[in-house]
Parts: structure tokens; sequence; C-alpha cells
């Protein structure tokens, strides 16, 4: 037998030794979204449709194969969203994607050698059917256990509160992560977190993560090696791309969406640079989202605990304010002037939203408090 006879007869008695799905595992995706949606998340909430669009793109885009699970299987539905932003539109477009949607895989028939990663999507139905999964804990744990990524973003990480591994300890122990936060809840969750079995931060604090967070819907990714999770929707990108990291690749080049160019422009103001940050809006109003701003201000106002968080909220407000013509902004930075004790400050805005709306009657009252 010759040497190319004898290397090729070598390799065909080693083919049975190795895994039988490995090369299949290393370019599969498994996201896992709630089944939970009903109504468009009026009856029910289900999972958040920008959280799966963002990250199936970015997998796709580097060569990872997706498949989507969820407790039940069958049709999911999604809370309310936005059809026309472009990250959902193509997501929409995709009808591979759209018939994965209508028939997902139920996660007792998940066979957890196949992936590489499991992403867990958020959304507030994630509290209620992704933690009592016994199916989906069993496939987190094995998918641990053989060496692959573990991922969440927003809500998702509720699924991993009662994931225990080989030697029986849980997943989150002693593990740094993120996810929606007390913080957010409070603002965000007013309907649905008084049914949640828990929150989310309360509950992974006492089964010892080490909770990490940002400042009020500000985005967030923490890797602790293969867990990487994302505090809320902001951060969906930065986990996929995170993902695609452990993966051994290197995320594609991409344009950012005009959500994230946002929220790089908020983390440019709040790091220092006021002058640049607004220079970089007025010179490409378009390519941002002023108004998810504006509102992000707002909510951060609303948050504030102290004046230095009232303070910078207060920034983000005017940051949008000048490409904004909502009487509500106005009025919020006129009330965060006046907490600041500024109310010359305050009275301009006041008067700005009333000669727009002269009977807008926050906006005499407020007059009325800063000139008595």
């Amino acid at each position: 037998m010759n040497l190319p006879s004898r290397l090729l007869l070598s390799l065909l008695l080693l083919a049975p030794a190795l895994p039988q799905h490995a090369s299949a595992a290393t370019d599969k995706v498994l996201i896992v979204v709630s089944g939970e949606g009903k109504d468009a998340g009026k009856q029910r909430p289900g999972y958040e449709f920008d959280e799966l669009s963002q990250a199936w793109l970015v997998f796709k885009a580097n060569g990872l194969q997706v498949e989507v699970a969820s407790p039940k299987g069958g049709a999911v539905e999604a809370d309310k969203y936005n059809p026309n932003e472009p990250f959902n539109a193509a997501l929409l477009a995709d009808a591979q994607a759209m018939r994965q949607l209508a028939d997902t895989k139920a996660t007792a028939a998940v066979n957890a050698s196949d992936y590489a990663a499991v992403y867990l999507v958020g959304g507030k139905g994630a509290m209620f059917d992704l933690p009592r999964d016994q199916a989906l804990q069993q496939v987190l744990g094995k998918v641990w256990d053989n060496g692959g990524i573990v991922a969440a973003v927003c809500h998702g990480p509720a699924a991993l509160a009662e994931v225990r591994l080989a030697d029986g300890s849980l997943l989150v122990a002693g593990r740094q992560l993120t996810g929606f936060s007390n913080e957010e809840e409070a603002i965000f969750g007013k309907k649905w977190a008084p049914q949640f079995p828990w929150l989310l931060e309360d509950a992974l604090r006492q089964r010892g993560a080490q909770w990490q967070e940002a400042p009020l819907m500000m985005p967030k990714l923490v890797v602790d090696g293969r867990l990487i999770t994302g505090q809320n929707p902001y951060s969906t990108t930065a986990v996929a791309e995170a993902i695609v990291r452990a993966t051994g690749r290197t995320p594609v080049a991409r344009t950012p969406w005009r959500d994230e160019a946002s929220m790089a422009l908020v983390e440019r103001l709040l790091g220092g640079d006021v002058q640049g940050a607004h220079a970089a809006l007025a010179a490409d109003v378009s390519r941002h989202h002023v108004e998810l701003i504006g509102i992000l201000g707002y909510y951060q106002a609303q948050a504030a605990a102290n004046d230095a968080a009232l303070e910078q909220a207060l920034q983000v407000m005017e940051l949008a304010l000048p490409h904004m013509q909502e009487a509500q902004l106005k009025l919020a930075a006129a009330q965060a002037h006046l907490k600041l004790k500024r109310p010359a400050q305050a009275r301009v805005l006041v008067l700005q939203a009333l000669a727009g709306n002269p009977q807008l009657e926050q906006a005499q009252v407020l007059l009325r408090q800063i000139d008595g």
C-alpha cells in the first residue's frame, strides 16, 4: 500500500471517532423565543422582534446558520414593533426566516450537540415560559458542558435562572452578567411585572450572579467567558457580534443601524464630548433616531435619583430638542432645569412650548410655578 493509500485509510478509521455534529455545531446558532405572545403583546406579552431580527442578520452575515425554537414549538408572536425599521423589514422579507417563525422547533426536540451557541431573545414573555421550561434548561446546561456559547439579551437571561450544569452547580453562580434591570422594570414593566415569578435582577443576584448594569436603557454588554449577556434591546447587536467572535470569527464590517448610531451618540455626549455630539447629530439627522434620543432623556429624567443623574438626563434631552418640536419634551427639560434651580432656563422652554400651543394646561401650570 502506498503512502497516500495508507493516509486515506487512517483518516477513514479515525472518522467514526469524530463527533457526529462537529462541523454543523461550529456553524449553527439556536435562537430561543418566548411562545407566550398574543395580540401583539396586548393580551399576553411575547418576544421582541427587534432583538430577533438584528441578531439574526448579524449571524447570517457572518456565515452562521440559524434555527429557532420556543418552549412549545409552532408559531410564535412578537410584541408590537415597527416593520419599517430596516433590520425588521429585512427579516420580514426573508421567506425562510418567516417559515421558521411560523413553525418553531419545540425545545424538547432540540439536540444540544447541534449548536455552537444558544441566543435567548428577550421580551416580557420570556419571564413567563422560558424559566419554567425544563427542556430548555437541559439544552442550555448541555450546550455549556459541551463547550458551547450561552447568550441572552434583555429579559432573555430569565431562562438562565434554574440552569444547572453536569456537576449540579447553577450556571449563573459566580458569573458576571446583565439583563433588564430593576430600574428599567420600574419604568417600563408596570403592566406585566406584577405577574412575573420574580424580577430578573433580583432572581439572578439571589442565585449568585455578579450583576452589572448601565444607566437606564443604555447599551451594556457583559462577556464572562462563554456566557454573553446584554442589558436591554439596545445591547442586541453587541451581544450578536460577541457571539460571532466567540465562534472564532471576526464580525464583518457593517453600517450601524440608526438606533445604534443614536445610542453611540448619547454615549459620546455623556462621555464629555457635548459639542461633538451636537455637531454630529446636526450634520446628519437622518442617520439617527432623534425621537429615541428625546424619549431616552425623558425617561432617564423620570428615573434620576440625584442631581448628577438629572443633569445627564437633561443633556440627553437637550441633544434632541433642536430637532424635535414635541412640547412634552420641552416641558420635561424645563422641569429638570427647575429642579436644578435654574428657573430662567426653565421659563424659556415653557414659553417655547406655549408658543406652539397656547392652551397647553401643563405649560401654563409650570409657568405659574416658575413665576410664583
